[in-house]
């Protein structure tokens, strides 16, 4: 299994939104603690819902959470793939 390439700041917006815990975090959006433990320690990355969701609880746009860790790495790799011609 390869490392994910997906940061985040979770713990951050969490510890600056009144120190919520993963347990409450984990009820509002509809998920388990564990998901929360696997988001924060970078085990898992989050379905497009569920970035979205975090980041409404946090009032912040779902880049201000997620970020690619190698985000030069990734520009090259993703954009240097070969382009389909859609018609």
């Amino acid at each position: 299994m390869t490392a994910l390439l997906i940061g985040n700041n979770l713990r951050r917006f969490r510890f600056m939104h009144e120190e919520m815990t993963q347990a409450n975090l984990a009820v509002i959006v509809g998920v388990t603690r564990q998901t929360i433990v696997a988001l924060e320690t970078g085990r898992y990355a989050p379905s497009l819902e569920l970035a979205m969701k975090l980041a409404a609880v946090f009032s912040c746009s779902v880049d201000e959470i997620f970020f690619w860790k190698d985000a030069e790495q990734s520009k090259i790799t993703y954009q240097s793939r070969p382009k389909k011609d859609f018609k």
